[in-house]
């Protein structure tokens, strides 16, 4: 259930960041908890014991994992020459121990501790001020809208990451299995590096729409077999690369039969299992099956360089934009999932 409530402005300690939002972006994920609750989510992914209740019981967290604004303030300790008030900054929605390795290359969300994600296990976006440590904090180019540095903090920068995971480049072809926001961001990336993309998906409006974002060909999968039409365009031979952004067996199973010997493969939609053969599917065909969890904090500011480099029109992502006091409608429009993306603007 989303409800607009009332939350103290947060200040900030050591080392942390007063942001005020500029966007703060919808994203897919923001799906499971609106569907199944906060808490019955939080429980059911083992993070229960990582959150205070409020007094009478419930869970009651600030949403938004994808933020975008302004440094309002900043608390003791922090170096100004690095970050100062009035810097527009894209936030790393996890926060972590510091120390760890993962933490200390800037993969937060893997850190040794337990990682704390804004918008799930602490305040996110979905208000008008924020806070979040220092070291979270990337510099938005100037080239780059707040909504686009929103986009970056999650869905297309979830896309880059599983690009890079895939060490994709021109030579490549490449399937987009899934083609919302996240499908749709790899499809922009990848063309922009040259690479040619064949977007499949079982909406069809999702299919046309794509075509306006640097895919070569586009498959409806509720039309045409894609493993068959994908043979069809590579001359028999399957693309090289491909990526699952839509989640369910189907779709995993068809981007793995979709590339070919030494084919590389990865899974970006969350949840959801994979049933393969083993034997056929991959191992004698020699692929790789790779998982990529959204991205590291040097990731996300590649990201938004390369795509203030490439002069990539991240912003086309957007649909719908709200107000946070239409955020119940907001995000009752959202889970019908038959547009782009939504963001809350400020």
């Amino acid at each position: 259930m989303v409800e607009v409530q009332d939350f103290p402005d947060p200040t900030p300690g050591p080392g942390e960041a007063i942001i005020e939002m500029k966007a703060s972006g919808m994203c897919g994920s923001d799906l499971h908890f609106y569907r199944h609750g906060m808490a019955d989510t939080i429980e059911a992914l083992g993070f229960k014991d990582h959150i205070a209740a409020s007094a009478d019981g419930e869970i009651r967290i600030i949403g938004g994992h994808e933020p975008c604004g302004v440094i309002a303030a900043l608390g003791p300790g922090v170096d100004e020459t690095a970050f100062k008030v009035g810097d527009r900054v894209i936030v790393f929605h996890y926060e972590g121990c510091s120390h760890c390795d993962h933490c200390r290359t800037g993969w937060t969300q893997l850190c040794d501790r337990g990682a704390r994600a804004h918008g799930v296990m602490a305040h996110g976006g979905h208000a008008d001020y924020m806070k979040a440590p220092v070291s979270s904090l990337v510099h938005l180019p100037q080239e780059l809208s707040f909504k686009g540095g929103a986009a970056v903090a999650c869905g297309t920068g979830t896309a880059y990451g599983a690009l890079l995971r895939l060490d994709i480049s021109a030579r490549d072809t490449l399937a987009v299995y899934g083609l919302g926001p996240v499908g749709l961001s790899a499809a922009q990336l990848a063309a922009a590096m040259g690479v040619e993309v064949i977007g499949i998906d079982i909406n069809a409006d999702r299919v046309a729409r794509a075509k306006s974002f640097g895919v070569a060909h586009a498959i409806d999968a509720s039309q045409t077999d894609p493993i068959s039409e994908i043979h069809k365009l590579t001359g028999g031979k399957g693309v090289s690369c491909a990526m699952d952004c839509a989640g369910g067996e189907v779709p995993r199973a068809q981007a793995i039969r979709s590339t070919r010997i030494w084919g590389r493969i990865a899974l970006v939609a969350v949840g959801g299992n994979v049933t393969v053969d083993a034997m056929k599917d991959l191992i004698g065909k020699q692929r790789t099956l790779i998982g990529s969890y959204t991205f590291s904090e040097v990731g996300m500011k590649d990201c938004a360089h390369f795509i203030a480099d490439h002069g990539v029109e991240v912003d086309r992502l957007f649909t719908d934009e709200w107000k946070l006091e239409q955020a119940p409608e907001a995000y009752a429009d959202f889970d019908k999932q038959a547009g782009g993306k939504g963001v809350f603007v400020f």
